[in-house]
């Protein structure tokens, strides 16, 4: 029997990682195992007492032995020989194998692999020292040095703690020489990412290296090798990272060239650990006609407490060159910042934040395209905000918080256009519902019993500014404070068991810091508005009542029908509000010397102005229902599925015994479902006006119907219909799979801050991730080209509004979105997102997406072909994250 030799593998924490074995002839022969080891063969006990008197070195002593089949102990050449699942321990030292050679003079061990009868390889070496584990096809080892022998060796890094697959770093090498516990010497390397150890699809040839496990490998001269063919990229010398965890390093930018901006390198930066529970990234780009970037991002977290993340963003941005007529500068900035709070941490305070502002142009002239799905994007927004509860009867609810809305439309960046709403701060606070004539914890019975009443005060200071003076002192120049305090009380009881009654009113009283009075000035024929400062208040006081009711209607079909049942469920109710008129807080002013224009002090001011006039209102609404009883397929399932054929329909209106004219308000309608099993959302809305309308389009008190129109004239009407399918829907998984696919859905994505969860407006460029990779486990499915599984998604999205207030019938917005993916191969995928304006007749966004999944690589084609954002962009790179600056990428931009 002939001890060969082979490969090994070193795994992360005392795991070993399964690796793909062949069977091959070694080029380095072990010792001999001796023929009559097994005439000579003893009980393969080692703790049974040796027959020989004399005494043995003080390593057998120590060490524990012992083998399946049998074991000898040579006296004349000083060997111990194990055959068939041998197994050495020696202090932290474990050894097992298929063969083991022991000389206990020399303290050095020889342990190999078993061929069987069919000439393949078993029982692999296994090697443990300390933490390290090697599985070898022989190695030679010393206990006394501690040093190593090893040949075809392959070891596994992983690239940080908790990295799995493509992550782990694999090192190759024909013949390894182990210096000590954490230094190796390799001769005709190999380092990969690729799964397969064997044939790897790629690996960078080192001559000579130096291997620290868990921390680096240095090599002399390497070139990268792809499907065993030698490429020109190379290096005189090398250093690969292997350390566990986070460690700061520089990250590779990406290079090219762009006829507007001219050679740029793009997202060059530098990667620093900030703790165990923080990094930052700093990256910028760079181009040739000047313009530039500088980026800032930052995470943070901490398991059961908090997380968040910070991005800051500037782009210095030159169009042609100075001297030249389209010569402009524009600098523009973006800031993102969120923060959640684990509920647990702190169940009586919470502060969180969700922040995106900046230019409002940011993303629509960005120079980075893998924003271009935010260019759709109409608004930013912001919220930051800090709550607090006191827990005691009655308690306290508090919160401080601070909100940004801005425009990002192509008008709202004009300097006379205040398209950024701001509040900083608004403090809110309310005690909880108080019953002053029945116990806290008592039963409350009718109309006493249920009064109750709130205290409610918020206080806010609101602004109103442009791009221009955002972030300077102007944007203060708009501001206005107020705060406004109030005290909602109620009741509510039964009338004839089946009769809901609620009655209530509210005090409320406004507090200003500054009024505005008003004057004519018949010389400049206009109105001149006096800014009073100082403390300023009114009150006001409502009342109301309501009362509604359920019914409910069953059409029974028979439990023989498809369709069992169908079920009517309308909650009618009827609500009055009254309000009297506040004329105390009203002035007047003359435009002449007979037109009395009436004005009242708080105009303008956050909170508003009092009502002029009596409020006296009637109110009716219908909610509607429809449910239907089906027989469900499963014939096993006894009882029938309910299926919502309309989730709401309601109906409402008003009419205004305080009008002279025009008392019946508009009919509104809106309601919704869910169809084609939840695939299908539908929302509508419409306005019904009873009114007829003049030349002008202007209402008149005249029913429509007797000025030949109709009964109701249709003056607005909204549709919403979105629809999402995928080939998983048309499967049958077990609640397990389907949860575990869910998770690795190749298809998902995850906007950035502030833009869509989908992909209707396109996928953002960004080739850091592969978010379309499937799980390895279903990396050989059936060949779909034999048409047994081709998986695919699709979604859809319809809007229209239309309006018809004054005749105008138009459509104010119209437009149809789609977007879905389809793996035309196991590794192979395509994409796309578009869509139509049906009011302007164009093409909205248009993306194309293909991508070639080649294992270890990633090759990606994006392309917008027509539009604003016409541009192209390929990619091809490793996926790992220790090798993912081994990539080539090509672009074009508008």
């Amino acid at each position: 029997m002939v001890v060969v030799c082979g490969f090994f593998a070193i795994g992360q924490e005392g795991k070993i990682t399964p690796l793909n074995i062949k069977a091959e002839r070694d080029t380095i022969i072990a010792p001999l195992f001796p023929p009559s080891a097994i005439k000579d063969s003893i009980a393969n006990d080692s703790l049974a007492a040796d027959s020989l008197n004399q005494k043995p070195p003080l390593l057998l002593d120590k060490i524990t032995y012992k083998a399946k089949d049998y074991v000898k102990l040579s006296q004349k050449e000083n060997k111990i020989y194990l055959y068939n699942e041998a197994e050495i321990y020696y202090q932290d030292t474990e050894l097992k194998a298929g063969i083991i050679i022991m000389d206990y003079i020399k303290n050095e061990v020889y342990a190999g692999r078993m061929v069987d009868s069919l000439g393949n390889y078993t029982q692999l070496p296994y090697f443990k020292q300390g933490e390290n584990i090697v599985i070898p096809d022989s190695i030679r080892f010393n206990f006394d040095t501690q040093k190593a022998l090893i040949w075809n060796s392959r070891t596994e890094q992983q690239a940080a703690a908790g990295a799995l697959g493509s992550d782990a770093m694999k090192v190759y090498a024909e013949i390894t020489k182990k210096e000590n516990d954490s230094v190796y010497f390799l001769s005709e390397g190999k380092l990969t990412t690729s799964t397969d150890t064997i044939n790897p699809d790629y690996y960078i040839r080192v001559r000579k290296a130096k291997f620290v496990p868990k921390k680096k490998v240095i090599a002399g001269f390497s070139n990268l090798y792809i499907a065993d063919v030698p490429t020109p990229i190379a290096m005189p010398f090398a250093y690969f990272p292997l350390s566990q965890g986070r460690s700061a390093g520089v990250l590779m930018p990406s290079f090219g060239n762009d006829p507007n901006t001219g050679y740029f390198l793009q997202d060059m930066g530098y990667y620093v650990p900030l703790g165990d529970y923080a990094d930052i990234t700093l990256s910028g780009d760079f181009y040739t006609n000047g313009s530039y970037a500088f980026r800032t991002a930052s995470i943070y977290t901490k398991r059961y407490k908090y997380r968040g993340n910070v991005n800051l963003r500037f782009e210095n941005q030159v169009t042609s060159q100075k001297g030249f007529s389209d010569y402009s500068l524009s600098r523009n900035y973006n800031i993102q910042f969120s923060h959640s709070q684990d509920t647990k941490s702190s169940p009586n305070s919470r502060f969180s934040a969700s922040v995106n502002l900046g230019s409002s142009e940011y993303y629509r002239n960005s120079l980075q395209q893998r924003n271009l799905p935010n260019t759709q994007n109409n608004t930013l927004s912001s919220s930051i905000s800090y709550s607090k509860t006191f827990p005691n009867y009655p308690s306290v609810n508090m919160s401080l918080t601070a909100t940004h809305s801005q425009l990002t439309s192509a008008t709202a960046t004009e300097s006379d256009t205040d398209n950024i709403t701001m509040t900083l701060p608004t403090f809110q606070a309310s005690v909880e519902r108080i019953y002053p004539f029945v116990k806290r914890d008592g039963i409350k019975k009718g109309i006493i019993d249920n009064i109750n009443f709130q205290y409610n005060v918020n206080a806010q200071n609101r602004l109103t500014t442009n791009d221009e003076d955002f972030l300077t002192t102007k944007m203060f120049d708009n501001a206005r404070a107020g705060v406004s305090h109030s005290i909602p009380v109620a009741t509510n009881f039964k009338v004839a068991k089946f009769f809901s009654v609620s009655m209530g009113g509210s005090y409320e009283d406004v507090w200003a810091l500054e009024t505005y009075n008003r004057s004519y000035d018949n010389e400049l024929e206009e109105v001149v508005i006096d800014t009073v400062s100082g403390f300023d208040r009114y009150n006001t006081y409502n009342f109301s009542a309501s009362v509604g009711t359920t019914l409910y209607g069953t059409f029974n079909f028979g439990e023989d029908k498809k369709i069992q049942a169908i079920r009517h469920t309308m909650r009618p109710s009827l609500s009055y509000g009254y309000a009297p008129s506040f004329e105390q807080f009203y002035d007047e002013y003359l435009i002449g010397d007979d037109v009395e224009v009436q004005y009242s002090r708080f105009q303008g001011t956050l909170n508003g102005a009092p009502s002029l006039g009596k409020s006296n209102n009637l109110s009716f609404s219908l909610a509607n229902t429809l449910e239907a009883k089906v027989r469900d397929k499963d014939s096993t399932k006894v009882e029938p599925k309910k299926i919502s054929l309309l989730s709401n329909f309601n109906i409402s209106s008003g009419y205004n015994f305080e009008s002279d004219s025009l008392k019946l308000n508009p009919l509104s309608i809106n309601g919704g479902t869910n169809i084609l099993d939840n695939k299908m959302s539908i929302n509508f809305s419409a306005g019904l006006d009873p009114y007829a309308i003049d030349n002008n389009g202007r209402r008149i008190d005249t029913w429509n119907i007797d000025n030949g129109g109709s009964l109701f004239r249709l003056t607005r009407a909204n549709a919403n219909i979105s629809y999402a399918i995928s080939s998983e829907m048309f499967g049958k998984k077990d609640d397990k799979n389907r949860d575990e696919e869910e998770e690795l859905d190749p298809f998902d994505y995850v906007a950035q801050s502030g833009g869509r969860e989908d992909d209707l407006f396109g996928r953002a460029d960004d080739f850091n991730a592969n978010p379309v990779r499937r799980d390895e486990k279903d990396a050989d499915v059936e060949n779909p080209i034999f048409g047994t599984k081709i998986p695919w998604n699709f979604r859809l999205a319809y809007s229209a509004n239309y309006s018809n207030s004054a005749r105008q019938s138009e459509f104010s917005s119209h437009s149809l979105m789609f977007s879905g993916d389809i793996e035309l191969a196991p590794r192979w995928s395509v994409g796309g997102s578009s869509g139509y304006d049906f009011k302007n007749q164009g093409f909205t966004l248009t993306q194309l997406r293909f991508q070639r999944d080649l294992k270890s690589f990633t090759m990606r084609f994006n392309w917008t072909p027509f539009g604003t954002y016409k541009r192209w962009y390929f990619f091809i790179g490793i996926d790992s994250s220790i090798l993912k600056d081994l990539k080539w990428e090509n672009r074009s931009q508008n």
